[in-house]
């Protein structure tokens, strides 16, 4: 990058860590990609105002981090944990409707993907909703401890600076963090499973499009990790197993029947941006932003987020679609966020 020490080249690195990787950093300490953004905006205007002081003693990217760290740390919501319905109770059976929604809950958004698809799949394992929502079980200074660690490849050295702390201190902060989210993959994600690559993740969304399209549950129930599962935020509700979620789809959600999907990337991952079609014919209005996870080359999660008001705009999808056609061919269907009632 040159001459670090120089202000011009710092500020030109700085731009850099905000296209790529700062964002997620503090999504993922943060939980939320609203408050993410808010926090790269704070950093990166705390870093430029004092880039001319800027000793050079450690790298850009030390620094920088730093100062995120710091800002989420300081934010109002880091010591409120942001949660998945499944960590508020255990799963419930397909067959009955969601109770009313938890407005209260501050719930694991979340985030676009970006259009870079390398830089997405790279990020999609640790932006997935169920590690961010796992990394809210540790304290804010062990969460970043981890982060930067294990995720971002900081070295134990590296962590102690930008903490304040002795390298044994950050050690023992990260074994410790280790541990706990070992504990939660065992509560959520059952036994170690083999990651599905970039490829066959895109197969098993457009499987997943095509299924719905025709509301073909036998090929759905193919699609679909024997421990799959699917949450309906902001419904405390959500679903474990291919039965109660074939329950749930052919039962209180079977209203969703004849919708849309539009692809979208969301947390690294293929997701669907779902529409509805209006009883009038007059289009299709959102419902539910669908995003994906995958294991052992099958689906593996859903987590249908019905705000789509705010989530919609934020991932570039339109506010509604066109006519309703009844002679055209089936379009893609998105069920798994339905509510019947919602």
């Amino acid at each position: 990058m040159g001459d670090t020490g120089a202000p011009g080249a710092v500020a030109e690195e700085l731009e850099e860590y905000r296209r790529q990787e700062l964002t997620g950093y503090c999504y993922r300490m943060l939980g939320s990609y609203a408050e993410a953004e808010d926090a790269v905006q704070e950093a990166l205007v705390r870093a430029w105002r004092g880039v001319d002081h800027f000793e050079g003693r450690s790298g850009v990217r030390t620094w920088v981090y730093r100062i995120a760290t710091d800002v989420c740390l300081d934010a109002p919501a880091s010591g409120k944990r942001r949660a998945l319905p499944m960590d508020l109770s255990g799963p419930g059976g397909g067959a009955t409707p969601p109770g009313p929604p938890q407005e209260s809950v501050l719930w694991v958004e979340p985030c676009p993907g970006g259009s870079d698809p390398e830089a997405a799949a790279a990020a999609g394992e640790s932006v997935r909703p169920a590690f961010v929502a796992a990394l809210q079980h540790l304290p804010p200074r062990q969460r970043a401890t981890l982060i930067l660690r294990d995720v971002l490849g900081f070295s134990a050295r590296e962590v102690a600076g930008l903490h304040s702390c002795t390298v044994a201190s950050a050690n023992s902060s990260l074994q410790r963090a280790r541990a706990t989210m070992a504990d939660r993959r065992g509560t959520t994600d059952g036994p170690a499973a083999r990651p599905s690559g970039d490829s066959v993740r895109q197969v098993l969304a457009d499987r997943h499009a095509s299924a719905f399209s025709r509301y073909d549950m036998e090929e759905l129930n193919m699609l679909l990790h024997v421990d799959a599962t699917l949450c309906l935020p902001p419904y405390a509700k959500w679903m474990r197993g291919v039965p109660d979620i074939h329950a749930w789809l052919t039962g209180p959600a079977i209203g969703c029947r004849g919708s849309r999907l539009v692809p979208t990337v969301a947390n690294g991952f293929p997701g669907f941006g779902q529409y509805r079609p209006q009883v009038d014919g007059t289009g299709y209005v959102p419902w539910a932003l669908q995003v994906l996870e995958f294991r052992d080359d099958r689906i593996s999660g859903i987590t249908a987020c019905r705000d789509t008001a705010r989530l919609f705009p934020l991932f570039g999808l339109p506010d509604r679609l066109g006519e309703v056609s009844h002679d055209a061919a089936p379009h893609p269907e998105g069920v798994a966020g339905a509510s019947a009632r919602g």
